[in-house]
């Protein structure tokens, strides 16, 4: 059975989404693990509910990012895991965690990357007048939400919606990508080589492979 570690930072619907896949055996692994920088994310509560153990790590104990990367890596370690997922996991990574995991770590983006990295995406699509908004989920490397794409969702965006409105469009899409991306991965479908995604053998184009 193929070890899951999940990274979250709040309310880790993601994470829900992954636990039930596993639960229901459409991910051929289990989640052996949930850490968090914040004590009172409701991911923890999650994982404690599905009899995973949870842990928080303050980033105010530690001198800087790289001396809590570093304990974060002891702990995630002690869990020999064969994939770690970000699921609204809100820290920068240091280089060296992002090494340490290379071709092993999946992050969810609600963008249609390469558009719109970083934060407030909803906003931005809004504000832009875009007609098509989404999600991404890619490989993790050192450039922020830079990693090669994996799988995107589309979802309409309309004249009269809100953030709140598209927001819930998006991770309605996000619930069903992730735990697929995760079920390749751990089926040992899904590759990163050369910066590049592969699934099944073959070289997936930039903005992943279409999800229908």
């Amino acid at each position: 059975m193929k070890r899951i570690v999940v990274l979250v930072s709040g309310n880790g619907s993601n994470l829900q989404a992954i636990l039930d896949a596993c639960q229901q055996g459409r991910i051929n692994g289990s989640v052996a693990a949930v850490f968090s920088n914040k004590a009172d994310a409701y991911g923890l509560e999650r994982a404690r509910e599905a009899g995973v153990p949870a842990h928080a790590l303050a980033a105010s104990q530690f001198a800087d990012r790289e001396a809590f990367d570093r304990q974060l890596m002891l702990e995630i370690d002690d869990y020999a895991p064969d994939l770690v997922v970000l699921a609204g996991y809100m820290r920068i990574l240091s280089p060296a965690f992002v090494q340490r995991y290379a071709g092993r770590m999946l992050n969810i983006h609600p963008s249609l990357l390469p558009k719109y990295p970083g934060l407030h995406t909803h906003r931005q699509a809004i504000e832009n007048g875009d007609d098509e908004h989404g999600t991404s989920v890619h490989f993790v490397t050192e450039e922020l939400d830079g990693g090669p794409v994996i799988l995107q969702a589309k979802v309409p965006v309309f004249s009269e919606d809100t953030e709140a409105d598209v927001t819930a469009r998006v991770q309605h899409q996000e619930h069903a990508i992730y735990p697929l991306v995760v079920s390749w991965f751990i089926e040992g479908r899904l590759a990163m080589r050369e910066d590049r995604a592969w699934l099944d053998g073959q070289l997936l184009p930039a903005e992943g492979h279409a999800f229908e």
